[in-house]
């Protein structure tokens, strides 16, 4: 990574900290304000590195970080869940995850990136995900830990 990219994404951490910044287009004039042109494509890379999602604050949606900045699973995951999960459900040493139409892909890469030691490995389908795991019991506590994710 380049000095300017990582000095760059520390500025875009630094304004989400600071900022309810609800657009990339806010964004991009903030970095501008701050010696960054960036363009949209640019900000949109960066936004997925540094780990940041959109979150429903005061009924607005604007940009957060997981903890300390790093990309993570559980903000990431809670939000993916919360917006594309209709359920979650263990069978046997599986976990079947239903989505809409077309979305099981999505919730598939959330899943693939999260650091969820539980995972053996997922199956995408159109609205459909099986995730192995190594035990049922496993299973069993990545369901409960995965329907928490669709509440927060």
């Amino acid at each position: 990574m380049t000095d300017h990219k990582e000095r760059r994404q520390r500025a875009i951490a630094d304004l989400i900290r600071s900022r309810l910044l609800t657009s990339q287009e806010e964004l991009a004039e903030q970095l501008g304000s701050l010696g960054f042109a960036a363009t949209q494509a640019t900000i949109s890379r960066d936004l997925e590195q540094i780990g940041a999602v959109k979150v429903r604050r005061d009924g607005q949606l604007s940009y957060a970080l997981p903890n300390n900045g790093q990309p993570g699973p559980g903000v990431r995951l809670s939000a993916v869940f919360r917006d594309w999960v209709r359920s979650v459900e263990p069978a046997g040493n599986l976990v079947v995850i239903k989505t809409p139409p077309g979305s099981a892909q999505l919730v598939g890469f959330a899943l693939d990136q999260s650091d969820l030691s539980e995972i053996a490995g997922t199956i995408c389908g159109d609205d459909t995900i099986f995730i192995a795991c190594r035990a049922a019991k496993q299973a069993a506590a990545l369901s409960s830990k995965l329907k928490a994710a669709t509440l927060q």
